[in-house]
């Protein structure tokens, strides 16, 4: 079983990953790939360095480069977080059983979870925070398409109310799929 996330900035893929770790899924991000990659270079892992970073390893490895990346440390029973290239879906297609689940939030909602966590790079303000969004859907192939990789999703998840409503929706799509493991 393979689940993988997408989903726009701030509207809880984080919160849904944690979900699924919690029946016993192994979590990993497309973005600790990028984090590592930083690392070895000496750089900070800003949201600024990490956009850079995945889009200059899209254009010299492919657009599909990170998701390759990832699968030797699939272990069977996994969630991928951080999807942000229609590529990477398809490569990630390739293991049997994948799913790309989809999660949004009104934008308003997603701003102010963004504001509430204080994570530097979100930007301050509504105008900003949607400025920043433009950026994560370019038409170049090799670059972030967040809009065109959800509209792949398999399934989606409106994550617009509490915590409890989301793990709601969450074991609702898992036992759609009859993948929800008994309590």
């Amino acid at each position: 079983m393979l689940i993988g996330l997408t989903g726009p900035n701030a509207a809880g893929k984080g919160e849904v990953a944690a979900l699924l770790v919690a029946r016993r899924m192994a979590y990993h991000s497309l973005s600790d790939v990028l984090r590592e990659e930083l690392s070895r270079r000496g750089v900070a892992p800003s949201r600024e360095n990490l956009i850079a970073v995945g889009n200059e390893l899209r254009a010299t490895g492919g657009a599909g480069v990170l998701a390759e990346m990832i699968l030797p440390r699939l272990t069977g029973r996994d969630v991928v977080d951080s999807i942000r290239n229609p590529a990477e879906v398809e490569v990630l297609r390739r293991v049997p059983g994948f799913l790309l689940l989809g999660v949004d939030a009104p934008m308003e909602v997603r701003f102010s979870r963004a504001v509430a966590r204080g994570r530097s790079g979100d930007g301050p303000t509504l105008e900003e925070f949607r400025a920043k969004e433009v950026v994560e859907n370019s038409p170049d192939k090799t670059r972030q398409q967040l809009a065109a990789t959800f509209a792949m999703a398999d399934r989606t998840v409106r994550n617009d109310g509490t915590l409890a409503q989301l793990g709601q929706r969450v074991d609702e799509v898992l036992a759609q799929l009859e993948m929800r493991e008994p309590a």
